[in-house]
């Protein structure tokens, strides 16, 4: 069902055995669970989801051997944005600095979103997934400075998991339709312009 998934699976089997210090994280009042280096740095305070827009937001974030490690939970209730305001309200700002190598649709369960890489002009790399559902942004970000190990962008941005029961922004009509149109595609795609799906 992800996209890399295979890509992680390798890596972890030829990844060093200080890898084996990563743990998921569970965070049952926001209906997700995420893998970190470390303990995360918990931060209650406002994240912009639009030009002039702040809302109040949750961060975690962790730090290890050159990477920066962070999930962002914003309140999206009562401000009318649409999701495709959100999403690319986000990668407009994620990517300012830097040049996006890599932008498709993305999907955990049965919540569609956006995954994106960004190379930073300071020699930075990211890999970054944004999720708008249930008056909710989920904004996960890897990011490595220059000599930082890309095994962990992967590892970190495809460990987020969404509580199947509690979260979706697609309902089962257009879900359906996604996989008719995507029939025969390995891991069924997160959407009609996943570069995996045929159209008839």
């Amino acid at each position: 069902m992800r996209l890399i998934a295979f890509v992680l699976a390798a890596f972890v089997m030829s990844a060093p055995a200080s890898a084996q210090t990563w743990q998921e994280y569970t965070y049952p009042d926001y209906a997700f669970a995420v893998m970190f280096p470390a303990a995360p740095q918990v931060q209650t305070t406002t994240h912009q989801v639009a030009d002039g827009r702040s809302v109040p937001a949750r961060v975690y974030t962790a730090r290890q051997n050159n990477g920066i490690f962070t999930v962002t939970v914003a309140d999206l209730a009562n401000t009318g944005l649409s999701e495709n305001a959100v999403i690319d309200h986000a990668v407009k700002t994620l990517s300012a600095s830097g040049e996006i190598t890599v932008n498709f649709p993305h999907r955990i369960y049965q919540v569609y979103g956006r995954q994106f890489s960004v190379k930073g002009k300071d020699g930075s790399r990211s890999t970054i997934a944004v999720f708008d559902t249930n008056n909710r942004l989920y904004q996960i970000e890897a990011k490595v400075l220059p000599g930082g190990n890309d095994i962990d962008l992967i590892r970190f941005q495809q460990s987020l998991v969404f509580e199947r029961d509690k979260l979706s922004n697609r309902n089962e009509d257009t879900i359906k339709n996604i996989r008719e149109a995507c029939k025969g595609v390995v891991n069924n795609p997160a959407g009609l312009d996943d570069p995996r799906c045929t159209r008839r």
